[in-house]
């Protein structure tokens, strides 16, 4: 392997290397399940760059972790130092966030680039003015790119703070450099948003078959496609339409969505937990009951292009996209209409990603998907549509001594047995399993319900310091929250927190910062509506409509978890699964082979083992 950044290349990271040049020899797609620490970026993009480079192609890198551009930022540097090889790079994340105008953060995405259109069409955008002129560069640009060019690989943070000095828009610059670089670092969305990719690939003058596209946290994929694909109104943002409308004297309209709203209540079924399936037809009678259907989304759409003018974003403009997009298939999608706490949800719900993933993939010249937790493979393979696809399965490259993966049947999260005596039981086994770990223990709960009532029996009886996760924190108070924990290394703390929540996945805690981690229980929910509908979609299309649908997506929270613990050939730590049910053939077979699992009911005695010198 010439560009190889490191020294040594370990036996799996060899291995690894090997089946992604026959990938590309071969022109195949790969399927990678490679656990912490085997060096994935690495070892995928140092063979890829190096076909890249000899076959006039271009490498994308898709991360949607901050830390993950950084570190493919670095190895490429480090490629580009070792081997004095004059290839570019560029990094981009989403436009809103390389944007620097006052206040973008404040609006959506989708209402970002509305308002950004507006200021480059009425050039009304200094930092775009500065960078293009009649279409071409200005000088400041060409110096900029230069400056680049000479510097080799740079974050997007980096680029921003360079752009700032100079009054140019990051996100010209960033595609301008893109447009020459053999390797692109970016969010998914670049390649796998079908507008955001044909739109960047556009500017760069490139095609889908000549790139290689290098898909990291694979796992996440399906979610963050079908998340774009789906589309909701709320009456949050019928509200905030109807004033918008009075604002700028659109009476009609206000009158026509104050009346949509009230439509919508009508839908509410207090009989089925507050949510029911909806058909098209059904919403668009109601609709044309109003105004004519396309009648009213034209009236919309002009309405939002005039409040667009007088301020950033305009939620008149979010129901009209909405009801355009109602319009579209009912195929792999469904229809949900929900009613919380006086909020109503209308949700035309994304169910199958692979209808927009799988022309995407079948273009691409290959594309390498890998993933700490990407098993079963073959269920990503089915979700995301892969063809001509080769899937593989590494083993970690951790010492197997280093680690202890306990499954404790003593207790279960089963929500028929959700009660106080059982919230006590799991205290007594959460504190007696931190008070016998020599450090810090992270232990993460199904829900933040079922971590409240157990702490109500365990904060008296935990030795040490408690630290209380907070749904949808801050980076910043993430940050800060995590900075304490570590702090506590030699003494030991531990931190109670959610297995879909804030520290569930995309941490690292190094060498003494963490040694122990404990699964409390199954993160399977009762099944709503959109569970149900997915578990119905994949039983028909591929009868494994509990695997895909329910099962294995929980079991991605566990193994997600379950890693924070082990993350380096040095670290030493004890995983703790506390449920009965991880016994059970059902679950224990969504285990990875190499977990070499242990069901203890003597655990306090296997762990003292585990860390005595």
């Amino acid at each position: 392997m010439k560009l190889f950044p490191y020294q040594k290349i370990r036996p799996e990271q060899d291995s690894l290397i090997k089946n992604i040049v026959l990938a590309l020899e071969n022109k195949k797609n790969l399927i990678i399940h490679a656990p912490t620490g085997l060096g994935k970026t690495a070892a995928s993009l140092a063979p890829c760059l190096e076909f890249a480079l000899k076959n006039k192609l271009t490498v994308f890198f898709l991360t949607s972790r901050h830390t993950q551009h950084t570190i493919a930022v670095e190895t490429l540097k480090q490629i580009r130092e070792k081997y004095n090889l004059a290839f570019h790079t560029a990094d981009l994340v989403g436009k809103k966030n390389m944007c620097l105008q006052d206040g973008v953060s404040l609006i959506s995405t989708g209402q970002f680039h509305e308002y950004c259109k507006k200021l480059r069409e009425e050039d009304r955008c200094e930092f775009y003015l500065n960078t293009k002129k009649n279409s071409k560069n200005t000088t400041e640009t060409d110096l900029m790119l230069g400056n680049l060019r000479q510097l080799g690989p740079k974050h997007t943070e980096d680029i921003n703070e360079l752009c700032k000095e100079e009054n140019l828009c990051p996100y010209e610059i960033a595609t301008l450099l893109a447009k020459e670089s053999s390797v692109i670092i970016s969010d998914y969305s670049y390649i796998f948003n079908p507008d955001v990719s044909r739109s960047l690939l556009r500017r760069i003058g490139k095609s889908l078959n000549e790139c290689i596209v290098i898909v990291d946290e694979a796992h996440n994929l399906p979610k963050r496609v079908i998340d774009s694909a789906t589309k909701k109104l709320t009456s949050f943002i019928l509200r905030r339409a109807v004033q918008e409308c009075n604002k700028y004297n659109f009476t009609e309209s206000a009158v026509k969505l104050t009346t949509l709203m009230s439509s919508m209540a009508e839908l509410v079924d207090y009989g089925k937990n507050n949510e029911r399936l909806v058909s098209k037809e059904e919403f668009m009678t109601l609709v044309n009951e109003i105004q004519n259907y396309d009648g009213l989304i034209n009236e919309l759409e002009g309405n939002a292009d005039f409040i667009r003018e007088k301020q950033k974003s305009s939620f008149t403009g979010t129901v009209a996209d909405f009801l355009a997009k109602w319009k579209g298939t009912d195929d792999g999608f469904t229809r949900i209409f929900s009613y919380n706490d006086q909020k109503m949800t209308l949700n035309y719900k994304c169910l199958d990603p692979s209808l927009i993933t799988k022309d995407i993939l079948k273009n691409i010249y290959c594309t390498i998907a890998m993933s700490g937790t990407l098993t079963p493979t073959e269920m990503y393979k089915d979700l995301l549509g892969f063809e001509n696809a080769e899937e593989k399965v590494f083993k970690s490259p951790f010492p197997v001594e280093n680690r202890l993966n306990l499954i404790v049947p003593k207790t279960t999260t089963k929500f028929t047995e959700r009660n106080d005596a059982q919230f006590k039981k799991i205290a007594d086994e959460v504190s007696q399993i931190t008070n016998a770990v020599p450090g810090n223990s992270l232990v993460l709960f199904p829900s933040y319900f079922i971590r409240d009532n157990v702490y109500r029996y365990l904060s008296e009886k935990l030795d040490k310091t408690v630290f209380l996760e907070i749904p949808e924190m801050s980076k910043k108070d993430k940050v800060e929250m995590l900075s304490k924990f570590k702090s506590y290394s030699k003494t030991g703390a531990v931190l109670l927190g959610n297995s879909s929540g804030n520290f569930s996945e995309g941490i690292d805690l190094l060498g003494d910062l963490l040694k122990c981690v404990i699964i409390v229980g199954l993160p399977l929910q009762q099944p709503d509506l959109e569970t149900q509908e997915s578990i119905k979609y994949y039983d028909l299309k591929f009868q494994k409509g509990w695997d895909y649908g329910y099962i294995f997506p929980a079991f991605n929270k566990v193994l997600q978890g379950a890693g924070r613990c082990i993350r380096s050939e040095t670290d030493r730590g004890v995983i703790i699964f506390l449920d009965e049910r991880y016994c059970w053939p059902n679950y224990i077979r969504c285990f990875p082979e190499d977990m070499e699992l242990k069901i203890s009911k003597d655990y306090l005695n296997d762990i003292n083992n585990f860390f005595r010198p």
